[in-house]
């Protein structure tokens, strides 16, 4: 597995496919709004989807914060376009086929899938918070109280 980015660098740029069809760059954010970057291995998945209905069932706590959420794996569009569907996820999911941003953020793992990991990135575009090894249970308030912090 490779190793994650520092904590107080410049977040590496990248434009991924959404599940909606749409590239989505990571410079749009800046000077918009903070980002949570999260790197999950599987769609529809039992982790996977319970992370991603925790960060479904929070959003509203996020975007008052100025913060959108990007969930990224090495999953094709059209099976983020079910995972979107089946869970009525309200974020978008990008495509990493080609597992290049996963590999440039550190997430990565031995299996070529990305691993559960998440990136708080402030609206300077600045990793402001690294969490490895992410723990599905209790991290969208983790990442909420990482957040406030940052104020």
């Amino acid at each position: 597995m490779e190793r994650h980015l520092a904590e107080g660098v410049p977040a590496p740029d990248f434009t991924l496919p959404s599940h909606e069809g749409k590239a989505v760059h990571l410079a749009d954010y800046r000077g918009k709004k903070s980002v949570v970057l999260y790197f999950y291995p599987k769609d529809d998945t039992p982790g996977c989807t319970k992370e991603a209905c925790t960060f479904r069932d929070d959003i509203s706590k996020f975007r008052a914060d100025d913060v959108e959420i990007l969930g990224v794996s090495t999953d094709s569009v059209s099976s983020h376009q079910a995972f979107v569907q089946k869970y009525q996820l309200n974020f978008p999911l990008l495509a990493d086929e080609q597992k290049e941003v996963a590999r440039r953020y550190g997430a990565l793992n031995e299996k070529g899938y990305a691993s559960r990991m998440t990136y708080l990135i402030d609206k300077e575009g600045v990793i402001r918070r690294v969490i490895p090894n992410v723990k599905v249970d209790g991290h969208s308030e983790e990442l909420q109280r990482a957040i406030k912090s940052l104020r």
